[in-house]
């Protein structure tokens, strides 16, 4: 199984409660406790403008490029640098890469992205592009994929990749996530808002019961799995209480 991964991921964002770290931290344990060879990880490509404007509004893309400070980039909740801004396009360039593997292999992992805040207009949420739409629509724009499925187990509802998708027949949404929460909710294509303290049982209750149906009746050719771990019972932004066995 392939890797995506950069060490340029980890960026300077200040004193800020998003654990930007975690992604070198994944990185080093695979290699160190887990002896994962390097010759399985790669290093991405940054996404290019034609890629990201298949998403992108031209003028959310101008604002990001400048580092204008506007209504569309207000939400990010994150600074607005150019090395920032970089690591989103290179983040895109690996959710495309893994993507591409994944059609190739069976499956691949990125180690990064999951951008699910980002709108096609404006960031929010701290994101600034939505890496999974950016991957999707560079697979389908290649004709490699027709139908994709993204299965969000984010503690926070994919907002952004929802309403991106909104109306798409070719792109199936589902994401599970706790209800009483950022963000304001869009319409995935199957929604699972949460009640608090939910355990493991009742979790993956859920997605036993919802994703084979979905796969059976959407028959997809590519799944985009956002991974969070912020449904951990003690993730400090949310109250779902799933355990470490839950989550794998």
């Amino acid at each position: 199984m392939q890797f995506i991964y950069s060490p340029n991921y980890l960026v300077d964002i200040g004193g800020h409660v998003f654990p930007i770290a975690k992604y070198r931290m994944i990185y080093e344990r695979l290699r160190e406790e887990f002896h994962v060879p390097a010759s399985q990880f790669e290093n991405p490509i940054a996404a290019t403008r034609e890629q990201l404007l298949r998403v992108h509004t031209p003028a959310y893309l101008a604002d990001l490029e400048q580092l204008n400070h506007t209504s569309r980039t207000a939400y990010s909740e994150l600074p607005l640098t150019h090395e920032i801004i970089a690591m989103s396009t290179l983040a895109a360039g690996g959710t495309i890469r893994a993507a591409e593997l994944a059609l190739e292999q069976g499956i691949a992992v990125h180690i990064g992205g999951g951008f699910h805040h980002a709108f096609a207009d404006k960031a929010e949420g701290f994101c600034y592009i939505n890496d999974l739409a950016v991957a999707i629509r560079e697979l389908q724009a290649l004709k490699r994929i027709v139908r994709a499925l993204v299965i969000d187990c984010d503690l926070h509802q994919g907002n952004g990749t929802a309403k991106i998708f909104e109306g798409d027949e070719e792109v199936f949404t589902f994401s599970i996530h706790q209800n009483d929460l950022y963000p304001v909710k869009q319409a995935s294509d199957l929604d699972i808002p949460l009640p608090n303290h939910v355990q493991d049982e009742e979790y993956l209750g859920y997605l036993e019961k919802h994703i084979p149906p979905v796969l059976d009746d959407f028959k997809p050719e590519l799944i985009l799995y956002q991974a969070g771990a912020d449904p951990y019972q003690h993730d400090q932004l949310g109250d779902l209480k799933l355990s470490i066995a839950g989550l794998q």
